[in-house]
C-alpha cells in the first residue's frame, strides 16, 4: 500500500508576537513519519528565514534547518551538461551550484517566503544584502525562468539570452526537460513505473531522482533493504531523504 500524506496549513497564535504562524499539520500513515515531519517547512510569522546558508544544488538551500527552493527559477541538475561555444559538453549543473555556493558563502542570507511547493519545501526569493540570488542565477545565464509557475525573472533571461552566457552560449536542454527525459528512459524498467531507487548508504536513507549523477550506481537489491518509490513524497513518508544534487 502507498503511504498517504495529508497536509493542511492552519493559523495558530504564536506566544508573545503580534502576528500569526503559519503552522503545517501533518497527518502520515507511513513508517518514518517523524522524518517527513521534521522535513515540512514552517512559513515563519513574518514570512522570512535568515541565516548561513548550506548548498544543496542551483536552486536549493538550507538556511537555519529549512529547505528552500528558490522560486521562480530552474537551474541545470547535479550531473547535467551543456555545450559551450564551441559545442563541446561542459558541466553545467555543476556550475550552478558553485555559482550558488560563491554567492552564498560565508553571507548572511535573508529568504522570503512566497509558500510552500508540494514537497513541503519553503519557496523563497533570497537576498545577500540587497542582490536577489534568484536573479542573479539567470542573469549569469545558470538557472531559466521556471515559467511555467511565474514570469518574474523573464527579463534577466532575455538580457542573458542576448549575451550568451552561460546555458545560452550553446545548445542546453532546460532543466525540467532534462527531468522529464531521465524518468522516461528508466520508468519502463523500473517496477510498475515506480523509478525513484531509495539506497541504503552510511549516510543514512538516501534516495535518488532519475537525474542524480548517482542513480546508475545504486544497486537495487531486496536483501540490502533498498526500495522502489513512485513519487518523492512516499519516498521522504518512509523515512528517506533526498541525496544532494538529486
Amino acid at each position: 500500500m502507498r503511504s498517504f500524506i495529508s497536509i493542511r496549513v492552519a493559523r495558530r497564535p504564536v506566544a508573545r508576537a503580534p502576528s500569526s504562524a503559519v503552522l503545517i499539520v501533518v497527518a502520515v500513515t507511513a513508517a518514518g513519519s517523524s522524518a517527513l515531519a521534521r522535513r515540512i517547512a514552517v512559513i515563519p510569522p513574518d514570512g522570512v528565514v535568515s541565516g548561513a546558508a548550506h548548498v544543496v544544488d542551483g536552486d536549493t538551500i538550507d538556511v537555519a534547518g529549512t529547505r528552500i527552493r528558490l522560486e521562480g527559477i530552474d537551474a541545470p541538475e547535479a550531473g547535467q551538461t551543456c555545450q559551450s561555444a564551441r559545442g563541446e559538453p561542459w558541466d553545467c549543473g555543476t556550475e550552478a551550484t558553485r555559482l550558488m555556493v560563491r554567492l552564498t558563502q560565508g553571507r548572511r542570507v535573508d529568504c522570503r517566503s512566497g509558500g510552500l511547493d508540494k514537497y513541503g519545501r519553503l519557496l523563497a526569493t533570497c537576498f545577500v544584502d540587497q542582490l536577489d540570488i534568484n536573479a542573479e542565477m539567470v542573469r549569469r545565464g545558470l538557472a531559466w525562468a521556471f515559467v511555467r509557475y511565474s514570469r518574474v525573472y523573464v527579463n534577466e533571461e532575455a538580457a542573458a539570452r542576448t549575451t550568451l552566457v552561460g546555458i545560452w552560449q550553446g545548445a542546453a536542454m532546460p532543466a525540467w526537460q532534462y527531468r522529464a527525459q531521465a524518468w522516461a528512459a528508466v520508468e519502463p524498467q523500473a517496477p510498475a513505473g515506480c523509478a525513484i531507487k531509495g539506497n541504503v548508504s552510511r549516510g543514512g536513507l538516501i534516495y535518488h531522482m532519475p537525474w542524480s549523477p548517482w542513480y546508475q550506481k545504486v544497486a537495487m537489491r531486496d536483501d540490502k533493504g533498498t526500495r522502489w518509490f513512485c513519487s518523492e513524497a512516499e519516498a521522504q513518508a518512509a523515512g528517506w531523504r533526498p541525496a544532494f544534487g538529486r
